[in-house]
This record gives structure tokens, sequence and C-alpha cells, in this order.
């Protein structure tokens, strides 16, 4: 059996004291993803391979350390995979020995494997994305047994041909973009199952993305602005709302999740809570602390946006939220005043950034305004600020009617 197969059948049992040669496999070591329990952690070592002589890295071990959601509950797991590792490697464990390897394994049925992912997901994925996740795997399920795909068969029944049928019947029935994303899912799932040797390989990921056709938010002309937010003096909800998202360059999602505890007054700043990341510090500028109301006297762990105050609870998804207020600005600004389907809140977001860059490039070099740029917005590299620049399209030239003269 596999390395793996040794461990979680073996491990943690009574191990000998004797030492290993070195020369012959290295001490296996921890991969933690620099801390990041949203990423998948692992333990690796090289062996010496019998026919080239040479070191080699072997296959990661997983053996379920991923299924601690916290720091310290997968680190103390990942030690104990690496002494268990070491131990087997001590004791005579040769992963190039065909009698080991070829040894038969357990076989999961679908159901079974798909729970154990499902089980796994839930431990690394953001509340948001194991929804998703969830719903598109229970469809594929659903579907393999319409299709007389028993969950009961086993999980090495499904093949690339299946997978590919049912990724070829969402494209006919929705879009490119739905079809991406669940083969996204799929692939997700396969390579989860994979790592952990339940299956012998992804083919999920050898199925082509297909192209989609970009969507985004138009920015708001000047005229536009100014009638929007004259009429958000009848929704002050909503004007505080989409004042976060052009003042703070915020994205809806992230308006949402805010609560009272990340608005620090005193020192300006706010506490953002990003997906799959740690939480990012920003300023907080005066003109959004001017229309700030009072905050002391609300419940720290209160939300600071809900559909009927400043401040208070909320128990309902993200998702549920950000559509909520996107529902809410369709009603009393997209209708009223006629703007097409291609503006929206995420709109404001655009219109502040170039409004902002055309500002700073007055008195800077393009490399100088975009620097600056960056702390503002906060986009970790230049090179993924300067395609969002180009996506809105707020590097536009000046004129050059002299230049065709």
């Amino acid at each position: 059996m596999s390395l793996t197969k040794l461990i979680l059948t073996n491990a943690y049992g009574n191990a000998y004291e004797n030492a290993y040669d070195l020369k012959l496999f290295s001490k296996p070591k921890i991969y933690d993803a620099k801390g990041d329990i949203k990423k998948r952690w692992y333990v690796y070592y090289s062996y010496r391979n019998p026919h080239s002589g040479k070191l080699e890295r072997q296959t990661p071990i997983y053996a379920g350390i991923n299924k601690y959601s916290s720091i310290h509950e997968r680190k103390e797991a990942a030690k104990n995979l690496c002494w268990a590792i070491e131990n087997l490697l001590k004791n005579g464990f040769n992963p190039y020995e065909k009698s080991l390897l070829d040894e038969e394994i357990k076989q999961y049925t679908i159901k079974e494997a798909v729970d154990y992912a499902l089980k796994n997901k839930k431990n690394t994925l953001s509340e948001n994305s194991y929804s998703d996740f969830k719903i598109r795997i229970n469809k594929f399920v659903r579907w393999l047994n319409d299709n007389q795909i028993h969950e009961l068969l086993s999980i090495e029944h499904i093949n690339k041909k299946i997978v590919t049928i049912y990724l070829n019947e969402i494209l006919e029935k929705t879009s490119a973009r739905n079809r991406n994303n669940t083969r996204s899912n799929l692939s997700a799932l396969f390579q989860l199952l994979e790592d952990d040797e339940i299956i012998k390989t992804n083919f999920v990921s050898k199925i082509p993305i297909l192209k989609t056709k970009t969507e985004r938010n138009k920015t708001y002309s000047k005229k536009q602005e100014e009638a929007i937010f004259e009429k958000l003096n009848q929704d002050l909800i909503l004007k505080l709302f989409v004042q976060f998202i052009s003042y703070n360059f915020l994205r809806p999602v992230e308006v949402v999740r805010l609560k009272i505890k990340d608005i620090n007054i005193e020192e300006r700043k706010l506490f953002v809570r990003a997906k799959n990341k740690i939480d990012k510090v920003k300023i907080i500028p005066d003109v959004l602390i001017q229309e700030l109301p009072e905050l002391n006297t609300i419940n720290q762990e209160y939300f600071l946006f809900t559909p009927n105050s400043i401040g208070g609870d909320w128990a309902t998804k993200e998702t549920n939220k950000r559509d909520y207020f996107s529902k809410r600005f369709n009603e009393v600004i997209k209708k009223p005043l006629k703007l097409g389907e291609d503006y929206g809140l995420y709109s404001f977001r655009h219109t502040y950034i170039t409004k902002l860059y055309n500002e700073l490039i007055k008195n800077s070099t393009p490399f100088e305004a975009k620097s600056k740029l960056m702390l503002i917005t906060g986009h970790t590299t230049m090179t993924a600020l300067e395609k969002y620049l180009r996506d809105i399209d707020a590097t536009l030239p000046e004129d050059y009617s002299d230049l065709i003269k």
C-alpha cells in the first residue's frame, strides 16, 4: 500500500529508536503555506531512487491534517504526521518497492468520496465558498443518479467522458462562465481525492477552460454621479453604504462584512476582512469620517449595515446581504434614473479609483501615481493594478488631434 495508507493504519504506534541513514532519505518536513490554513498543508520528504541513485522528492503526504481548522491543531497534526513518516522510513519503508505500492487499497463509493471531500473542504473554505462548492457538487451527484450512475458505485466509475458530458449540458442550459465555475469545483474535488490517494489522478484538470465574455460595471459620468447622490439623500443607509465603496474603495461584499469594532475613528483605521486572506488595514479618509454617525454607543459585535439601521444584528449569509443592498440600489437609484444593466454598486469603486488616478497623475509620473494608488486601493502588485486600470478605462490618452492634422 502507499505511504499514506501505511500511516493511517499504523500511525502513532510503537516506534523503534534506531537511527536512520540520512543518505537514503531526507528528514520529513512540513509545508505550512506560511501559516495560511485556507491552503492545504502537507508533509514531504525525499528518497534515493534505486535506479538513478539520486534523492528524489516523493508524493506529498496529507493524511487528514487539513481537516483541522486552527493553526495550533494543524501544526500538532502535521508534527505527528512527520513523526509517523520518519518512523516508517526508519523501519524500512521504501516507496520504490512494488510489493508495497501494488497492494489493494480501500475502494470508495461515489457517496463516500464526495462526503469525504465535503467534510475536508468545510474546514478549508470560507462559508460562501463552501456553500457554492457543496451546491455544485451535490448537483453533479444528482445528475449522476438521474443518469443511472448510482452514488453507491465506485468513485473510479467516474471518468473524463462522464464529467465532460455533464459540463456540456451545463453550457447548453446556462453559460460558459457557469460551466467553468462548475469545472473548477469538480477539479478541486478530484484533486483532493488524488492528493489523499483515494483516486489515481485528477482527470478534470485536463478538461479545458472555455473563453468567456468579460462583464464589468461601467464608471459613472459626473452628471450621473451628481444625480445619484442627490437621490441617495432619500436613503441615508444606502448612501453611507455607497460612500464606503466610493471613498474606501471596498467591494460590496467587504462592506457587508464590516462590524462596528472594525472602525477605529480615533486612529482613522478600517479593518477589512477579505476573502481567504488575513485582515487588511486601511485608513479612513476624512471625507468618510465626516459622514459617520456616532458609533461608540453601539455593540462592537454588531454589523455596521443592516436593512433598517446603522449597527445591528443581521443573521444571514454574506451573499444575501450583498444581494439585498444591490436590489435596494436597483429600486432606489437604477430604476428611477433609468440606468442600464452595466451600472451598479461596483461602478462606484471604478469611478472613484479613476478619479483618484487622474488627480495623482497631474503632478506625478505614471509610475509614481500608480505606486501611491496601490497603497490606497489594496492591489498587491503593480501588474494587477495596471490591468485593473486598463479594464476600467482609467488610463485614457490625452487629445491627440495635433498629431493627426
